[in-house]
């Protein structure tokens, strides 16, 4: 079975794109900034940092088009199971080569879907400081453009009432930078050429994230 008999619930994603725009609006201000720079059509690949579990949903409800993120497998539990099926999320377990979830990603990308990365691999500090190669496989195997994202403000501050998330309404700012070609043209798919690729979307992940903070102060 290849990635493109796979076929992505994008109609799934869509449904959790008006769910994500009900609750991340209705509960909190997100400022959006660049989401014209997100291709309006085509495979596309978002990377974003991840230092808040606010920041997927933040971004399913702000994207301008629906997203399928790759999310660890931990979060697919009891009713949760289903539902993150349902609106086209896809299941990775990060302690192993998770075959089917690379297929389930790379059949987003082949039906000009938008797949959704922390490439950082887990929550942390949200500085890109770390990255794991699946970013630049995925990005050099489908040949998709790179959107760095930064979502700040997710982490600053807590809530009273739930400590776990932000105070109600108060502002997340999500940016998008501009798109970028991962790879070096070549179509190389070496070790090495994964190992450039890395270096390469690293850096300009970084300075999206610093220019991000200029630009909004945070």
């Amino acid at each position: 079975m290849t990635a493109s008999d796979v076929a992505p619930s994008e109609s799934g994603a869509a449904v959790g794109r008006r769910i994500g725009i009900g609750l991340m609006y209705g509960l909190w201000r997100p400022r959006v900034l660049g989401a014209w720079r997100v291709p309006s059509a085509g495979p596309v690949i978002l990377a974003v940092n991840h230092a808040h579990g606010l920041d997927g949903p933040m971004l399913m409800g702000t994207a301008p088009r629906p997203v399928h993120f790759l999310i660890k497998k931990e979060a697919f539990v009891g009713p949760l199971d289903p539902f993150l099926r349902g609106i086209g999320q896809l299941k990775v377990d990060r302690a192993s080569t998770d075959r089917k979830a690379i297929t389930d990603a790379l059949a987003v990308l082949d039906h000009g879907g938008v797949l959704g990365i922390f490439p950082e691999g887990t929550r942390g500090e949200g500085d890109f400081a770390s990255l794991r190669a699946g970013l630049a496989y995925f990005a050099v195997r489908s040949g998709a453009p790179v959107v760095p994202v930064a979502v700040l403000g997710s982490a600053e501050r807590r809530s009273r009432l739930t400590p776990a998330v932000p105070p109600l309404r108060s502002r997340v700012d999500v940016v998008f930078g501009d798109a970028f070609e991962a790879g070096d043209g070549s179509g190389r798919r070496t070790r090495k050429a994964l190992d450039e690729a890395t270096v390469r979307i690293q850096g300009r992940l970084t300075a999206h994230l610093e220019n991000a903070r200029r630009l909004t102060g945070r």
